[in-house]
């Protein structure tokens, strides 16, 4: 399973995104699942009503109930270590989205998270 965040998710839902052509690329050559959390869902839906464009929160949602990612439900265990993660690294800052992200990696003991970040790094080496 690979794990999705939402720099992912508003380039590819974004064609005028920097990082849109790129994550289209890699999207389409993915055969795993791909996996996020409902901080990520929520995140995504806040910048897509702050940043508006073709896709809206709704629209992307539907995608969502549609099987297109799974979802990542944390129990009271999950959500502790999240505070414990937001606190030690409250200095980067780690917010929520980002503590549910390690927490659902900790959880798969799965380290692909698919960003933005790691779309740029992933084209470089096709390309080199």
């Amino acid at each position: 399973m690979i794990i999705i965040d939402t720099g992912a998710f508003l380039a590819i839902l974004n064609h005028r995104d920097s990082n849109h052509q790129q994550t289209k690329i890699v999207m389409e050559s993915i055969t795993e699942p791909l996996i996020t959390t409902y901080p990520v869902l929520t995140e995504t839906c806040y910048f897509l009503l702050a940043r508006p464009g073709r896709t809206t929160p709704a629209d992307f949602l539907r995608q969502v109930t549609k099987g297109v990612v799974k979802i990542f439900n944390p129990d009271q265990i999950h959500l502790e270590r999240m505070v414990v993660l937001m606190e030690r690294y409250a200095d980067l800052p780690m917010d929520f989205a980002d503590a549910s992200l390690v927490v659902l990696a900790e959880s798969l003991r799965e380290g692909r998270i698919l960003t933005v970040i790691a779309i740029a790094k992933i084209v470089r080496t096709f390309s080199d």
